[in-house]
């Protein structure tokens, strides 16, 4: 069996005229040269007169011919599954090896595509389709045999140990070369557990991002496509195929390895593993991290020229850091568990009687069970967000009379939850937390029978079962190492004191890493790693007489419910939405406690959880809720304040309008913007109404018809009714006209269609139109449009609607009103989502006049519109929004924004206009500044990596390429700047 030498190799000395004369001597062929990189052979890239390119390579003198031989029956195995990979190019004898002075060279074609090694963040589509790919490798090489893959080489993964361990002096950095001969130690060790079950085949060896060219798909992804470099092809084990591939995916966003199990699991899925090359992938992904950083310096010291592999050195150092950040035992139970492989069983608990009996006999009392979870009604109006709020909790317990307060093992706690954060924190506790008053002492008795072992001071530590311990902190003492205990039996004391005290008890496998426990609590670990340690732990409570409320992500369980019972046009969120279930002010949070900030949801305005409207709701619903026919003050107390909110001249009217004085409520702005089409066609005694091109106003019979978004109905122009006329947007970035002084053009438009529509004898009835384009991102009208276009309408006999749902209510910053922007005075006002934080109330605001033309189409009524409740939740409403200054905040914290946004548009070119007022922002993405190339895809990915960073952003738009950023208003300059800072990354690294 040939040998490679260990600790490297030095290429061939083989210059870039050399590489220009062997394609002419061997080929024919004319080309220039220009050389690729290699660790241990040369590679050029051939370029003819005509463009055309190759690639010539010339190979290691140690390899034979027979290891050629092998990698050409690959290519042919690979071609026949249909893997991609280069062409081989005979020479001028037929031959695919040719001899030049004692070298073996090969001509193959050009990969088209883009190298893939430094394409910075990759997507978990990617990911999996790296997964996929080595999994097709392995199938395509399974039955390959061949007598030049039976060769030795210091890459085949089942010498990786020893060839690292080899290579280990060549590390000049003592605290790096310990670190990785620790890692090869650890690796070694479980590695040795499983080996003689690995399964033996051909290998490609090197299938990494280094060796895979990749396409630009229509995500705006690259996506691995072609194959390359044969050159590490032997027999190895299987499942090293996926760890070298897993391990070249770890650099690409190397503080997040766990990642990585997206490859694991897309390999799994078309060539499963045993449980036995489940347990070798991470520690093989160890070590051939080890490899890389110990053979980088090692070439380092051999061919100091070798610029290739000083680039490479740093993304070694990557891979190798980021295979060793989580503990290796943690890391395989993680894979176990992701490819469905079972834990060992937990020992069945002995049945107990009352709440904590089995470990304090003593403690006479109630036995109060704490919720500091994500659900927690102890935690409103951000209670979770203080520093002290467990301790808030167990005193709260206390002063109830609690004679012991329990944090449960295994809920995930709102109370470490951190906002403003790129990364979940550790919310999952490993222990059950027991908190005792100041008292006297109590005696600690075993929950479980079994031996003393490794405790110490303060710790008493039973082993039990199949390899499982009970740990008890909080004791005087323990018992000598040995001691066999029974369930009952007493172990220690739990010591008198004047203050509080605790007792933490945990049950772990004895296999399970340290992890560094709180003096007086849990430990808690991220969310990523809570699937390990629902099998390295079991939940306390069985053994202590407590509720089991252990918690687990249940999101894709939710996801999966939500699918069977939805219809196909309900949209959702998000490739992988996480289940949202709090939410407070501008953030929301996740069943695992990780926070987002919400750049969404502007219905809830005053921001999420607000106290004042829960209380409003609470107090009203237990008073009275009835309709609008009944008299009660809460009616029009709230029209008043409504009215009050409008300008002055609104409220004073004008020579061709009226004073607006009237407030009819509904449910919903797709029932406001119904009703205020219904007056207008009323009050007018005509049908016709004009809407803009790509509008959005409702989902109602009526105000999908005023729709004609084609995001939102890709039918929408075709297939309006023929009493709805569409209007040109003036969009003045994307429409007919562009630039500043285009409004008088538009509206001249408009004019026009209004004329023709009365000589067609349908004349306009009412005009309706977003005060700002909001389904545009924001897109603020051209300066004198709406006044032109209102003067145009009412001249015509027509009515004026603002539909305000989207950027009405103080969103605006700098006027309440999005009207009062363009310096004008509709007709009539539509108004909703932000009006009950959330609560379902919508509007028309109009004068007495035009709404009294309801009565000639009988009596209008609206079952909840208007009634006590809704009303009661709009006051408090209104009467947190002054006294919060939200509408100044607006202001402030969207202008801070929009500078951000625009700052961000200077470093990086895929930023366009940044569109909007206050905060209803829209962040355009183009592909090219001039042609104005709406960049969809890029958005969409865009989108979804921003809530990986913790952002939650979405698309909006026909091109859906702009990011509408319409926060609740409470928005906080740190949140801002956190987004901003988030969308950079982004941009910066890949989506």
């Amino acid at each position: 069996m040939p040998e490679q030498p260990t600790g490297g190799l030095v290429r061939p000395d083989v210059s870039v005229s050399d590489a220009v004369a062997i394609a002419r001597e061997h080929w024919g062929i004319t080309a220039t040269a220009s050389e690729l990189g290699s660790n241990q052979d040369r590679n050029f890239l051939l370029t003819e007169a005509d463009g055309t390119r190759s690639v010539l390579r010339v190979d290691n003198p140690v390899f034979p011919d027979s290891a050629r031989d092998a990698q050409h029956a690959a290519l042919d195995a690979y071609r026949r599954a249909g893997v991609a990979v280069p062409a081989a190019f005979p020479g001028w004898d037929g031959s695919l090896t040719q001899r030049w002075q004692g070298l073996s060279v090969r001509r193959s074609a050009f990969a088209e595509g883009e190298a893939m090694v430094d394409a910075g963040y990759f997507a978990p589509v990617v990911l999996r389709e790296f997964g996929t790919l080595a999994a097709a490798s392995v199938n395509a090489l399974s039955a390959l045999a061949h007598p030049g893959l039976d060769r030795a080489h210091m890459w085949d993964m089942r010498v990786a140990a020893d060839e690292a361990r080899g290579l280990l002096s060549s590390i000049g950095d003592p605290a790096l070369r310990g670190r990785v001969e620790g890692a090869i130690m650890q690796a070694e060790r479980l590695l040795a557990a499983v080996s003689e079950q690995l399964p033996v085949q051909a290998v490609h060896g090197d299938l990494t991002d280094d060796n895979v060219m990749g396409e630009l798909g229509d995500d705006s992804r690259l996506h691995p496509r072609t194959v390359l470099d044969l050159g590490d092809l032997a027999l190895g084990w299987r499942v090293a195929e996926l760890a070298v591939c897993a391990s070249s995916m770890l650099h690409h966003e190397s503080e997040r390895p766990l990642r990585v199990l997206e490859t694991i699991v897309a390999f799994h899925a078309d060539a499963p593993l045993s449980e036995s090359e489940a347990r070798a992938v991470w520690p093989l992904i160890v070590l051939r991290a080890a490899l890389l950083v110990a053979s980088g310096w090692r070439q380092l010291e051999i061919d100091g020229g070798n610029d290739y592999a000083r680039e490479r050195i740093a993304g070694e150092q990557a891979i190798f850091d980021a295979a060793t950040a989580v503990p290796l035992v943690e890391a395989t139970e993680l894979v176990l568990d992701r490819l469905g492989f079972a834990t060992a069983a937990t020992p069945a608990p002995t049945p107990v009687g009352a709440p904590l009996s089995a470990l304090l006999p003593g403690l006479e009392g109630e036995v109060a069970i704490l919720d500091p979870g994500v659900e927690s009604e102890d935690l409103a109006a951000g209670a979770w967000l203080e520093p002290d709020a467990e301790r808030t909790l167990v005193r709260a317990a206390f002063a109830g009379g609690a004679a012991a307060a329990v944090m449960p093992y295994g809920v995930y706690r709102l109370t470490r939850t951190r906002v403003d954060s790129a990364d979940a924190v550790p919310t999952w506790p490993l222990a059950t937390v027991i908190h005792l008053p100041a008292g006297g002492r109590l005696l600690i008795t075993a929950p479980v029978a079994g031996r003393i072992e490794g405790s110490g001071y303060g710790t008493v530590r039973i082993s039990f079962g199949d390899g499982w311990v009970c740990e008890i902190r909080g004791a005087e003492f323990a018992p000598d190492l040995g001691t066999e205990v029974e369930t009952g039996d007493g172990v220690s004391w739990l010591p008198e004191s004047e203050t509080a005290r605790t007792v933490v008890v945990s049950i772990l496998r004895g296999d399970a890493p340290g992890k560094v426990p709180a003096v007086d609590d849990a430990p808690l670990v991220l969310p990523e790693v809570v699937p390990a340690w629902r099998r390295f732990s079991a939940d306390p409570a069985p053994w202590l007489g407590l509720p089991a409320l252990a918690q687990a992500d249940e999101a894709p369980a939710e996801l999966a419910r939500r699918e069977r019972i939805f219809a196909s046009a309900q949209e959702r969120y998000y490739e992988r939405p996480p289940q949202i279930e709090r939410g407070w002010r501008h953030h929301l949070v996740d069943t695992t406690g990780r926070a987002y900030v919400d750049m969404v949801n502007n219905v809830t305005g005053l921001g999420h959880g607000h106290p004042g409207v829960a209380d409003a709701v609470n107090r009203q619903i237990r008073i009275l809720n009835t309709n609008s026919r009944f008299l009660y003050r809460e009616l029009a107390e709230y029209s008043e304040r409504l009215l009050a909110l409008l300008p002055d001249d609104a409220r004073q009217g004008g020579a061709d309008r009226d004073a607006l004085d009237t407030v009819l409520l509904v449910n919903s702005g797709s029932e406001a913007v119904d009703l205020a089409l219904r007056v207008a066609q009323a009050a007018t005694g005509r049908k016709t109404v004009v809407s803009l091109r790509e509008a959005y106003h409702g989902w109602t019979m009526a105000s999908d018809a005023v729709t004609t978004s084609a995001y939102d109905n890709p039918d929408a122009l075709a297939t309006r009714p023929d009493w709805v006329h569409v209007a040109d947007v003036p969009n003045r970035f994307r429409g007919t006209y562009r630039g500043e002084a285009t409004g008088a053009r538009y509206a001249a438009d408009l004019g026009a269609d209004l004329d023709r529509l009365a000589e067609e004898g349908r004349p306009v009835a009412g005009f309706i139109c977003e005060s700002v384009l909001g389904n545009a991102g924001g897109v603020l009208l051209p300066e004198g449009y709406l006044a032109d276009a209102y003067a145009r309408v009412r001249a015509a006999g027509g009515l004026c609607i603002a539909d305000e749902v989207q950027v009405g209510f103080g969103r605006m910053g700098s006027s309440f009103w999005g009207f009062e922007q363009s310096g004008v005075v509709p007709d009539l006002i539509t108004i909703a989502k932000p009006m009950g934080n959330g609560f379902p109330i919508g509007g028309v605001i109009t004068s007495q006049r035009i709404a009294d033309a309801l009565a000639g189409q009988g009596q209008f009524f609206s079952s909840a519109g208007g009634n006590p409740l809704s009303c009661r939740v709009g006051i408090a409403v209104l009467d947190a929004m002054a006294a919060e200054g939200l509408q100044e905040n607006a202001r402030v914290v969207g202008g801070r924004l929009a500078e951000g946004f625009r700052a961000l548009a200077e470093r990086h070119p895929l930023i366009g206009p940044v569109h909007g007022e206050g905060l209803y922002l829209g962040v355009e993405l183009v592909r090219d500044r001039e042609s104005m190339e709406p960049a969809a895809s890029e958005a969409a990915a865009i989108c979804e990596r921003l809530r990986e960073l913790g952002v939650i952003v979405l698309t909006t738009s026909e091109r859906s390429n702009v990011l509408k950023t319409k926060p609740p208003l409470c928005l906080t300059p740190a949140s801002a700047d956190f987004v901003v800072a988030a969308l950079d990354r982004v941009l910066s690294e890949g989506w």
